[in-house]
């Protein structure tokens, strides 16, 4: 793919001073770590290593990158290396999608208490699906799937939900045999949905009561209890948003699948059209009018205040497996359900893989095009160093 003509990057580095200075009461170190990482990301700052081609002997310094998960340019690698883990445990079954979103009345109560909202999400979508699954009106079975959670809607704004990936068919409780659903879509959305939302404002009861939630600014009267109640009862009035797709095909589709919505970041720099005169321009897609590809144009400080919406609590997992995919299950579940389902691909050994697995090249030489390999590991100071002595023998040239 091409490099985009204008990245976040670009716009942190024009306007980040600025917006810092006029955001000081809000951001916190962890705002300032993800400006400073994205802004600097593949340059000398970060320092670099020193390649040179294994046929012609050109060598070149590449930059480091900052390797931070909100970076739009940092994504690419790590989620490759998270696909080919992933490629050992598909099945061969169609698999199905389905998202829950929260109302946007609990927008702002998110935004101040991301870490215990967000995990509540987690918890209460997972639970949702695990208990509707089991009930043997709808599926009778022990379901496995893996949830990613974005915070962004297409125009940078606050919009909490959970993506779910789901083999069709689970386990029989007593795993025995394989069971294959009888809904088109899996799982009936209606009862999902009012079984999320049961849970969820159960959850939000609950992390009041222990006091784990904080009502800052305009959701200070919140505090009262009688005042925290009735801002939750309006949620029962209303369902709650939970979307399934149709299944979208067996294993050989389901990574390029997973690749749309795993380790992505609130904006790609592909989407940025035009960064001047304190405006950026991108382009976003309208789902409320038929997915129409449009653009929207902001004040720098806009974007970037909503773009830093969407930074995430310290060590927060977003990438989460449940049923039989959970990490301490997965061991011993997965292989009894490929052998249910007659799957004859044979897992490779790690002694295979590792015997059979070479280092990979960095990159490609620009002149010959052959594999460029890592000789030599550069600090920030050896590289001003090394483009002080370059420019010193050019000037005396």
């Amino acid at each position: 793919m091409n490099r985009p003509p204008f990245e976040v990057a670009d716009i942190i580095r024009q306007y980040g001073s600025s917006f810092i200075a006029k955001n000081r009461s809000w951001l916190t170190w962890l705002h300032l770590r993800v400006l400073y990482a994205i802004e600097y990301c593949r340059t000398a700052t970060l320092g670099g290593h020193l390649d040179r081609c294994s046929q012609c002997g050109h060598e070149a310094i590449s930059y480091n990158s900052c390797r931070n998960r909100h970076c739009p340019k940092c994504q690419t690698n790590a989620r490759d290396k998270w696909l080919a883990e992933r490629s050992k445990e598909l099945l061969p079954v169609s698999y199905f999608h389905a998202v829950f979103t929260l109302p946007h009345e609990l927008s702002w109560l998110a935004l101040q208490n991301k870490a215990v909202v967000y995990d509540l999400l987690f918890r209460t979508s997972t639970a949702t699906l695990l208990e509707v699954a089991r009930d043997p009106k709808h599926l009778g079975a022990e379901i496995g799937f893996l949830s990613v959670l974005h915070t962004w809607g297409q125009n940078l704004l606050h919009h909490p939900h959970i993506h779910c990936v789901i083999p069709s068919g689970g386990l029989s409780l007593d795993h025995q045999h394989w069971v294959h659903p009888r809904y088109p879509f899996f799982l009936p959305v209606k009862v999902l949905s009012r079984v999320f939302r049961g849970k969820f404002v159960a959850g939000l009861k609950e992390a009041f009561g222990q006091a784990k939630l904080v009502f800052p600014g305009s959701l200070q009267p919140l505090v009262q209890e009688r005042a925290f109640y009735a801002f939750l009862r309006p949620l029962f009035r209303k369902d709650w948003v939970v979307y399934a797709k149709r299944p979208f095909g067996g294993p050989e589709h389901v990574l390029q699948y997973l690749a749309r919505y795993t380790h992505r970041v609130a904006i790609s720099n592909h989407r940025i059209l035009s960064v001047a005169d304190g405006k950026v321009t991108f382009r976003w897609k309208d789902y409320a009018h038929g997915s129409k590809q449009r653009k929207m144009t902001l004040d720098a400080d806009e974007f970037l205040r909503r773009f830093m919406l969407h930074v995430l609590p310290r060590r927060f997992v977003r990438i989460r497996f449940s049923g039989f995919l959970a990490n301490r299950r997965r061991k011993q579940l997965l292989p009894l359900c490929q052998q249910l389902l007659g799957d004859s691909r044979q897992p490779r050994s790690e002694k295979t893989e590792s015997s059979e697995t070479k280092p990979a090249p960095g990159w490609l030489c620009p002149r010959c095009g052959g594999p460029m390999m890592l000789i030599e590991k550069l600090t920030a100071q050896q590289i001003r160093r090394r483009s002080v002595e370059r420019n010193h023998l050019v000037d005396s040239s």
